[in-house]
């Protein structure tokens, strides 16, 4: 389900916004394959109950986590000099909105869960933090960056240009649709992980 909702958000935004008719149009799409498609499936990679890769190594899903993040990272960076270079075009304010500053929050948040990833891949760069600390820490923040991910489309679809093309009970459907996987990894994240640490202390 958490699968087909992230597709399903994904290809209904690339379809809203006709890439190719404007500079602005390819920042929903770059965003939306972003956050939307390569975030929920990096994460749910190492899903014990609806991986689409159950039957691959934890080596294998090691390095598809990496590439759909760093897939993630470089179409985020790209969606949003798109939408820098819009503005530019049109003379038009930066960050004025809750969309655009969450937006770039979840950006920088993502560099930042990239470094933690970084640490965890290489743990004898660093002396801080034990492998089990950093694996549950790199879980807890990677679920922080997809909710803000999450709050970061909802807005989006809340935005002018999307209600100007969806409305009624449709638009409704819409603004749930990227919170149907957000809610099914928090579940699994605190299922799998959280009742292990307590049972560790």
């Amino acid at each position: 389900l958490a699968h087909l909702a992230a597709l399903g958000t994904t290809v209904l935004l690339l379809l809203l916004s006709r890439p190719g008719t404007s500079l602005f149009s390819w920042h929903p799409v770059f965003m939306s394959i972003a956050f939307c498609l390569c975030l929920t499936e990096a994460i749910l990679m190492f899903s014990p109950y609806g991986s689409l890769f159950c039957s691959c190594s934890h080596k294998v899903k090691v390095q598809l986590h990496w590439t759909a993040q760093m897939l993630a990272l470089m179409a985020a960076t790209v969606g949003l000099a798109f939408i820098i270079c819009s503005k530019n075009r049109s003379e038009l304010p930066h960050f004025v909105s809750w969309h655009s500053c969450l937006g770039l929050l979840t950006i920088l948040a993502m560099c930042g869960q990239t470094v933690c990833g970084l640490c965890l891949r290489f743990p004898q760069r660093q002396k801080i933090f034990s492998v089990a600390e950093l694996r549950l820490y790199h879980m807890m923040y990677g679920l922080v960056v997809y909710l803000l991910a999450t709050f970061t489309v909802a807005l989006g679809i809340y935005s002018d240009w999307f209600q100007a093309q969806i409305k009624g009970v449709a638009w409704y459907f819409c603004l749930g649709l990227p919170f149907c996987p957000a809610f099914i990894i928090m579940n699994q994240t605190i299922r799998t992980h959280v009742p292990k640490k307590r049972e560790h202390i």
